[in-house]
């Protein structure tokens, strides 16, 4: 299946919106999962031309990754999305996440997490609500089941305080049970920045009872999503949603899990992945430990606290790590205007009116902040760069 280039949908406004807008347009339609989101704009001459392709429901239906992503109800899937295509403003929609505050990252750009960038399977979208740079450092994926014993939310925990005052960021899902005991030992200290990843848009708090949670997260560290503003929590999401918790992490360790479920899948993207797993063990009568206990038999390393981790992570127990700055720090003036730039692409006039700047001194400030690679320019837009995977500290 590929995509005409010439499709029009009679308001082309490819000028006036960054290639951000067009994808979080696209992932908002029904059904647009990561694959099929992918193989489109991989099968198109850029994110506004597949818009546009959508639009239009012009398709040459030829073998290939997009016929293959929808599956043998292609030509229906493709009917929905043009209808609701047609009645979606790409520039209202893409003004509601600006407004929102929500960052947005799509493949190839400045802000697209460079832990992303060779996974085998990458999100062509990266949503956020805090600081992205959280995501430099070590970090340490701690997963585990929902229906979590005392035991296993007491350890998920402490692990979560003591690799967190340790320097390392722990990634998890937001989920009851062990996710949120670990991020919540994690926000017990005052230590390396959470990390989250969730399945629904960042303004669809989920589960209800981990709102404040989660803006403790947001807050401290970096939310993450795949899913526009309004997504709801849909089952297959999670699985998805696993896939980039793995990817996220140095290591993932597992506290409880019973044989099957969504912590194990994570466990498969890992191995997947070559990510090293570690389990906590347990007791051998309990059920939700019957995961774990085998993850040990099959040759995982046993996690039996925070120094376990530490020393798999090449670290020593009690060393602290802290994210090593290589850039030029900037200026007042320049930190003001990189302080004005969220996490979206904006225009010199947004960012005049966000940093209150004249535009000559505007202009020198972003020159800098380009010449020092705190930025990057794209045409007419600009652009906050993440801090690269290679800015992590060495291990100590």
């Amino acid at each position: 299946m590929s995509l005409p280039g010439d499709a029009r949908d009679g308001d082309d406004r490819c000028a006036q919106l960054p290639p951000e807008a067009w994808v979080a347009a696209l992932a908002s339609l029904d059904g647009m999962g990561p694959a099929r989101l992918g193989a489109l704009l991989g099968g198109s001459d850029g994110p506004a031309a597949a818009w546009r392709a959508v639009v239009a429901n012009r398709w040459s239906w030829q073998p290939g990754p997009l016929v293959d992503a929808l599956g043998g109800n292609g030509a229906a899937i493709a009917d929905g999305w043009s209808r609701a295509a047609r009645m979606l403003d790409p520039a209202e929609w893409w003004r509601r996440h600006v407004d929102a505050g929500v960052g947005v990252a799509v493949r190839g750009s400045p802000a697209y997490p460079e832990v992303f960038v060779d996974d085998p399977d990458p999100p062509a979208i990266v949503f956020s609500v805090g600081d992205p740079d959280a995501l430099v450092g070590p970090r340490v994926g701690i997963v585990g089941t929902r229906d979590c014993t005392r035991y296993g939310y007491d350890v998920a925990r402490e692990l979560g305080a003591e690799l967190s005052a340790a320097g390392v960021s722990v990634v998890s899902g937001l989920a009851v049970g062990i996710d949120g005991a670990a991020h919540t030992g994690a926000l017990d200290v005052e230590g390396a920045p959470p990390i989250a990843v969730v399945g629904s848009g960042l303004d669809v708090v989920y589960p209800r009872r981990h709102r404040s949670l989660w803006e403790r997260v947001a807050e401290r560290g970096v939310v993450l999503s795949e899913h526009p503003l309004g997504s709801p929590p849909l089952a297959w999401h999670f699985p998805a949603r696993n896939r980039l918790i793995a990817a996220l992490s140095d290591i993932v360790v597992v506290v409880e899990s019973q044989p099957r479920g969504g912590s194990m899948h994570t466990v498969d993207e890992a191995q997947r992945r070559d990510i090293d797993l570690m389990a906590v063990p347990g007791p051998v009568t309990s059920p939700v430990s019957a995961g774990t206990n085998q993850l040990l038999v099959d040759g995982a390393s046993v996690a039996r606290d925070a120094t376990d981790v530490l020393v798999q992570l090449g670290m020593g127990p009690g060393i602290r790590r802290a994210a090593v700055e290589r850039r030029r720090s900037p200026s007042a003036a320049a930190q003001a205007v990189l302080d004005a730039f969220d996490w979206q692409p904006a225009l010199i006039d947004q960012l005049a009116l966000r940093s209150g700047a004249a535009i000559e001194d505007l202009s020198l400030a972003l020159d800098r902040l380009e010449r020092d690679g705190w930025i990057d320019r794209r045409g007419g837009w600009f652009e906050r760069r993440t801090k690269p995977e290679r800015d992590r500290p060495p291990s100590t």
